[in-house]
């Protein structure tokens, strides 16, 4: 039996520290100064009654009940005095002249910005721009000396597991240290058009928002910004914005104290498996455009509803929601290659696009599950391909009087526009009724609906869509690609089962 001599009490403790995290003391020595807490004021208007809280009876002949009723009788003649609302945020110098990141919600509806450093300086801050879609603002002081500042790094190159340091004021205490690693990448959470939150489990809490998330090198990787929590602290579930989509923002705001992002004009739906066939694709990936919105950039142009986009200014596009980023991002005015799969080829056409509007809508509307690249609600209008393919002789006959997929289906007229309230840019055929199991229902069809193309033709009338099964069937196909639009004449593609 082969006998070790024991470790030494000493050597055994040496390797244990070894073996855990190694201090970040140094790291954040030289990084504390640049970040700075942020306090706003804002005056609330309101009486008594508004904060809920009635005037104090004062007994009668009590010591001073002339001056108590005299103040509180002045209150409510004058309305109410204005109230101070006070809030606090976290914040981070990222140039030595006196610009300063945090979150928007920081500094929100404030009238008076303060900036408080780690010295115990406070200056007061100018609002450069914010931008609501990301949730950032930049901020400007006018200090006396150069500032101690940070600078961003490529959170791209984050792995789930790096290690990440937080810095900021929770609950109002400066200076906080917090240390975890990243937990995920690319979380939706529905903030905003423009999601792709780097999630971490180092302590955030109120307060931290704004705050910057460090790399290991010292570089700011994310913008902390929002937590999960039903108690209000950190249960080690934050996010924070990635620096790849701020920095660019930051700058568009320090240039311009506005965003100048890109507008394709198409609104978009995610390509799901049961698509993948039916487009001529090996797997799910890219971007399908459900319509093109009238008036926009590619209106009867390059690209067309039913287009799956691919890659976009040589900028891959692995889902769906990964394209109103790309867009937004890319240069205005400048000819652009875009690939799209069509009719199961790959093709690239080439787009150029516009500056969307500042009044342009959120880009999560649309249909069910759609996302819009940041149009407005400008009517849609859905391309028509070309005339329906007759049957063939011999072919399976499918009555167009009978279900289709277990739709029946009519052809439009003022009556059922009026009975369904379909909106008159809507062409198609509606469907009248739906059987319950069929395999139309499963994909969520209803009574209303409009069936405008099938297998990219558009349908007119029953006898179409009809004609446009059987052709399906008889090509072995076990799917049918379908655009269905509502009564409000939003757009979405579903694959539905040939029976």
């Amino acid at each position: 039996m082969l006998i070790m001599p024991a470790m030494p009490v000493q050597a055994q403790s040496a390797a244990v520290q070894q073996r855990g995290p190694a201090s970040v003391a140094d790291l954040a020595e030289g990084l504390l100064d640049a970040v700075v807490n942020i306090s706003i004021s804002q005056d609330a208007e309101g009486s008594d009654s508004d904060s809920g809280s009635p005037s104090p009876k004062v007994q009668k002949d009590a010591p001073f009940e002339q001056y108590f009723n005299d103040y509180f009788n002045k209150r409510k003649k004058d309305g109410g005095k204005n109230r101070k609302v006070n809030s606090l945020g976290s914040g981070f110098v990222i140039d030595t002249a006196g610009y300063i990141v945090t979150n928007n919600h920081v500094i929100e509806g404030a009238d008076e910005i303060d900036v408080n450093f780690a010295d115990g300086t406070t200056l007061e801050a100018k609002l450069i721009g914010t931008d609501t879609k990301t949730d950032l603002a930049v901020l400007k002081v006018e200090p006396k000396a150069p500032l101690k500042a940070v600078k961003f790094g490529d959170s791209r190159k984050m792995r789930i597991g790096d290690w990440v340091m937080a810095v900021g004021n929770p609950f109002g205490l400066g200076g906080t240290v917090t240390v975890g690693i990243v937990s995920a990448r690319g979380r939706n959470i529905n903030a905003g058009p423009y999601d792709n939150f780097i999630q971490t489990d180092a302590a955030i809490n109120k307060g931290n928002s704004g705050g910057p998330l460090f790399d290991m090198e010292g570089d700011v990787i994310g913008v902390n910004t929002a937590i999960i929590s039903p108690t209000g602290g950190s249960i080690g579930i934050g996010f924070s914005i990635p620096s790849e989509i701020a920095m660019n923002v930051i700058e568009q705001l320090k240039t311009y104290g506005e965003t100048r992002r890109g507008w394709l004009g198409v609104r978009l739906q995610p390509v799901t498996d049961d698509m993948v066939k039916t487009l001529g694709m090996d797997k799910a990936r890219g971007a399908m455009v459900a319509s093109v919105i009238a008036g926009g950039p590619v209106e009867n142009g390059p690209i067309k509803s039913g287009d799956v986009i691919v890659s976009f200014d040589g900028r891959p596009v692995k889902q769906a929601r990964d394209l109103p980023l790309i867009v937004a991002e890319s240069p205005i005015d400048k000819d652009l290659q875009v690939v799209v799969m069509r009719d199961g080829k790959e093709t690239t056409v080439t787009v150029r696009l516009k500056q969307m509007a500042k009044d342009a809508e959120d880009d999560t509307e649309a249909a069910p599950e759609a996302l819009d690249d940041g149009g407005s609600s400008d009517e849609v209008k859905p391309q028509k391909p070309g005339k329906p393919e007759k049957p063939h002789d011999g072919d399976k006959a499918v009555s167009p009087d009978g279900p289709v997929l277990g739709m029946s289906l009519k052809a439009l007229n003022d009556d059922l526009r009026k009975q369904f309230s379909i909106e008159k840019s809507v062409e198609g055929v509606v469907v009248a009724e739906v059987e319950p199991g069929s395999p139309a229902s499963e994909k969520g069809i209803v009574a209303g609906d409009v069936i405008v193309e099938i297998a990219q033709e558009f349908i007119s009338t029953p006898a179409d869509a009809a004609a446009k099964i059987t052709s399906l069937k008889q090509a072995d196909r076990r799917n049918a690609q379908v655009m269905v639009s509502n009564n409000k004449g939003d757009l979405r593609f579903v694959a539905i089962r040939l029976e």
